[in-house]
C-alpha cells in the first residue's frame, strides 16, 4: 500500500472519529461544524481568486458572486447540520448517513481504482477511472446494512436508490472542486493539512452530499 493510500485511509478514518464525536458531543459539533465550514469558504475563495485573478470589472463581479453564494451555501449547510441535530426528530440519521456514504465512496473510488486502475473517468481529474467510480458505488451500498434498521419507514430498494445518488453527489462534488483546482493551476486548497491538502481537499464530496441526502431522506421519512 502507497503512502498516498495510507494517507487517504487514515484520514477517512479520522474523519468517521470525527463525526462520532460531533454527534455524540453538542458542543464539538458546534465548533467543528463552524471551524470547518469557515475554513473550507477561506480556501474555495482562494481558488475562485486565483481563477479570476485579473483586476478588471468583469473578473471582480465572478469573484463577488463565488464569494456570496459559496458563503451563503456553507451558512446553509451549518444551519441544516445543527438544526438537524437539536430539532429532536430523529433527522440527524439523515446527516450522519449521507457523511458515511461520502467517506466510503470517497474510500471505495481511491482503493478500486488503483487496485484495478484502467480507463480513465474524465481528464478533469486525470487520477479517477471509471472503475474507481464503480467502487465508490460498491463502497457506499455496503454500508447500507448497518443503516436500515434506522430507516425503517424507507423499503430497502428506495434506500439503494438513495444511496447510489448521494455517491453520485459526492463524486460529482469531488469532480467539481478537482475543476476549479485545474483551472486555479493548483494542486490543493491550501497545505493546512500536511500531506493531505486542505480541509476543502477532504470534504468536497461531503459539503455537497449534505443537502441531498438530508432531503431526498426527509422527504422519504
Amino acid at each position: 500500500m502507497n503512502k498516498e493510500l495510507q494517507k487517504r485511509l487514515l484520514t477517512s478514518l479520522l474523519l468517521l472519529f470525527l463525526l462520532y464525536l460531533m454527534f455524540s458531543y453538542s458542543y464539538i459539533l458546534i465548533i467543528a461544524v463552524i471551524l470547518i465550514a469557515l475554513i473550507s469558504w477561506i480556501e474555495f475563495y482562494a481558488l475562485i481568486s486565483k481563477i479570476f485573478k485579473k483586476k478588471d470589472k468583469k473578473n471582480k463581479i465572478f469573484r463577488f458572486i463565488f464569494k456570496f453564494t459559496s458563503l451563503l451555501y456553507l451558512s446553509f449547510l451549518v444551519y441544516l447540520i445543527l438544526v438537524a441535530k437539536f430539532d429532536k426528530s430523529g433527522s440527524e440519521i439523515f446527516i450522519i448517513y449521507s457523511i458515511l456514504i461520502s467517506i466510503m465512496s470517497d474510500t471505495g473510488g481511491l482503493i478500486i481504482g488503483r487496485i484495478f486502475k484502467g480507463k480513465k473517468l474524465t481528464n478533469i481529474s486525470p487520477k479517477k477511472t471509471v472503475s474507481g467510480s464503480i467502487g465508490s458505488f460498491i463502497f457506499s451500498i455496503s454500508s447500507i446494512p448497518f443503516f436500515v434498521q434506522y430507516l425503517p419507514y424507507i423499503n430497502l430498494i428506495l434506500i439503494v436508490i438513495i444511496t447510489l445518488v448521494i455517491s453520485l453527489t459526492t463524486q460529482i462534488g469531488d469532480l467539481f472542486i478537482s475543476y476549479l483546482k485545474r483551472k486555479a493551476k493548483v494542486k490543493d486548497t491550501s497545505d493546512l493539512l500536511p500531506g493531505h491538502g486542505g480541509v476543502l481537499d477532504r470534504i468536497d464530496g461531503i459539503i455537497f452530499s449534505i443537502p441531498v441526502g438530508f432531503l431526498i431522506l426527509n422527504y422519504c421519512k
